[in-house]
């Protein structure tokens, strides 16, 4: 059905009135209804309640708009990290807020895995890691390559997760239970220590699985830091 003269108006009001921020704002709102179309043009157009077009008038494609949205999203996850914590704690809450962000939009979270935003927030994230290393003892090629193990790996694990939440409920359900049934058939003869280690296997959390990760790399930054330079 055309539309009337009325909503054409309305439409174009709101083209017009449209800035980055707002179309950045509704990509968020779709992103944390879980939807996967938080960078279709229509699927803004419809949440903004304008030509879909008009997106194109501040950000030159759909990746442009991405990389603009992740950041604002890794902008969120530092404005949780308190202020004057040590470099320990200041990582541990980057790695916690990175993920709950990451959680939150998983479209998002899942697509940065991969990708750099070469934004102001993401500037401020490598900062906030270097600064810490630095803090430890590490300097030169050694905190950048520190730098590089935390972000990197931070990046992956936070990523891996924000997918999963983007599969159906039957495949992740097949998932979640595959250490309580599948891996509990297996042959013990061809696969002894999964055999032996099955009950334990299947209690482990995802929250095991992500604060031991984190401990880890500090660990790894403490290790490297208390070891004399060129040994």
């Amino acid at each position: 059905m055309p539309k009337s003269p009325a909503t054409k108006a309305r439409s174009k009001r709101a083209g017009s009135q449209l800035t980055p921020g707002a179309i950045i704002d509704a990509s968020l709102r779709i992103a944390a209804r879980g939807s996967e179309d938080a960078f279709t043009v229509r699927r803004l157009g419809e949440e903004l309640g304008a030509d879909p077009t008009a997106i194109y008038r501040h950000f030159r494609d759909k990746d442009e708009l991405l990389l603009s949205v992740a950041d604002h999203m890794l902008g969120e996850a530092l404005d949780a990290i308190p202020d004057g914590l040590d470099w320990k704690a200041r990582l541990r809450a980057l790695a916690d807020a990175s993920l709950a962000v990451a959680l939150k939009y998983p479209v998002v979270g899942s697509a940065m895995a991969s990708r750099t935003t070469r934004r102001s927030n993401e500037f401020r994230v490598v900062e906030l890691i270097l600064g810490a290393v630095r803090e430890a003892g590490l300097e030169g090629s050694e905190a950048a390559v520190h730098y590089r193990m935390i972000g990197d790996t931070l990046l992956a694990y936070v990523g891996q997760q924000a997918a999963f939440l983007l599969f159906d409920a039957d495949a992740r359900a097949a998932d979640e239970s595959a250490w309580n049934r599948e891996y509990r058939l297996v042959d013990p003869q061809r696969f002894p220590h999964i055999t032996g280690l099955s009950g334990e296997l299947a209690e482990v959390t995802d929250e095991q699985i992500f604060d031991a990760t984190v401990e880890a790399l500090i660990s790894a930054v403490e290790k490297r830091a208390a070891t004399p330079r060129g040994a």
